[in-house]
C-alpha cells in the first residue's frame, strides 16, 4: 500500500489564491473550501489511494515561536482565508479522512512523524507526502517521497539532491544557512543557496564544517568570508537549524489501520453541502 499524507494548510492556501470566489447561502466566502474538497475527493477516487491523512495548522503559531521571536505567525493572513480553516477541517472529516489539527506542533511535524512511524510498517510500499514544500525534503528516503500534485511530480532522494545540491539529511542545515522567508528563518550573512550546497555536499552538517577555510580542501567563492560569518553567527545558525528540523515525535493517536479510507459520512456531507451551497461531495 501507499500512504498519502497531505499538507492541508498548503492545499488550503493554494486553493484560496487559485480558485474562484464562491459565497455560501449565508454570504460567507467558501471558494477555497469547495476547491480543497473537490481536490481531496478526486484523490480519494484515484486507484491505489487507500490510506490517507490530512494535517492542518489549526493555530499558525507553534513551539517554534517560543524559541525565536521572528518565526512565522498568522499575521497578514486574509480573514476570508482564516475563517475557512475550521470549515475545511470539518469537510475533510466528513469525507472520511483522518484530520490532524495541530496547535503546539505544526502540520509539517505531524506528517514527518507519520512518515517515519509507518515507513517500515509491514505492507507499506511507500509513504507519499503530498506537498512541494522544501521543508519536507528532509523526510525523503528510500521509503518516503514528496508528490507535487499540481505538477504531478514525484521527488525522491535523487530529486532532492538535484534540486538543492545536498542530501535530504542536510536540508535543515541548508535552510539554516540560506534562510527560509516563508517560515521567518533569516539565515546568516554571505551564505547563499549555491555556497551552502557546495559546502554541505562535502561536510553534510554545520558543526562538521571546519572553521578554517584551508581545511575545506575545496574551492568555494568567498570562502574566507563564509567562514568568518559562520564563526560570528554559529549560535544563531544552530537555532535556525532547530527551527527548520521537523519533529518526529508528535503524539498522533491513530494507528495505520485508522488511516484506511472507508468512505465519507452521508449525513455530514449532506449538511455541509447545504451550508456551502454546493452539491457534489455526497455523490
Amino acid at each position: 500500500m501507499k500512504v498519502h499524507l497531505i499538507d492541508g494548510t498548503y492545499e488550503l492556501f493554494r486553493a484560496y489564491y487559485g480558485a474562484p470566489s464562491k459565497l455560501s447561502p449565508s454570504g460567507k466566502e467558501v471558494g477555497a473550501t469547495i476547491s480543497f474538497g473537490r481536490s481531496l475527493a478526486h484523490l480519494l477516487r484515484t486507484p491505489g489511494v487507500t490510506h490517507v491523512a490530512v494535517a492542518f495548522d489549526t493555530v499558525i503559531e507553534s513551539f517554534r515561536n517560543d524559541l525565536f521571536d521572528g518565526y512565522k505567525t498568522g499575521e497578514g493572513i486574509e480573514p476570508e482565508l482564516w475563517e475557512q480553516f475550521p470549515l475545511v477541517e470539518k469537510l475533510t472529516a466528513a469525507l472520511g479522512v483522518v484530520v490532524w489539527s495541530m496547535i503546539e506542533f505544526e502540520a509539517d511535524d505531524a506528517l514527518a512523524t507519520a512518515a517515519q512511524r509507518w515507513q517500515d510498517h509491514e505492507g507499506v510500499e511507500q509513504m507519499v507526502i503530498c506537498s512541494p514544500d522544501k521543508d519536507f525534503a528532509q523526510c525523503v528516503n528510500k521509503h518516503t517521497v514528496m508528490w507535487d500534485r499540481l505538477r504531478n511530480r514525484i521527488i525522491d532522494a535523487d530529486g532532492v539532491k538535484d534540486k538543492f545540491g545536498v542530501l535530504p539529511e542536510s536540508i535543515p542545515d541548508w535552510l539554516a544557512l540560506v534562510g527560509d522567508t516563508a517560515d521567518g528563518i533569516p539565515g546568516i550573512p554571505r551564505w547563499g543557496a549555491k555556497s551552502a550546497a557546495q559546502v554541505l555536499a562535502k561536510f553534510h552538517h554545520i558543526e562538521q564544517i571546519p572553521l578554517d577555510a584551508e581545511k575545506w580542501s575545496m574551492k568555494v567563492r568567498g570562502m574566507d568570508t563564509l567562514v568568518e560569518s559562520l564563526k560570528v553567527h554559529k549560535k544563531e545558525v544552530l537555532l535556525y537549524r532547530k527551527l527548520a528540523t521537523l519533529r518526529r515525535d508528535v503524539p498522533l493517536k491513530e494507528s495505520l489501520h485508522d488511516l484506511q479510507w472507508r468512505g465519507g459520512s452521508a449525513s455530514s456531507l449532506n449538511s455541509l453541502e447545504k451550508e456551502l451551497g454546493f452539491k457534489g461531495f455526497l455523490s
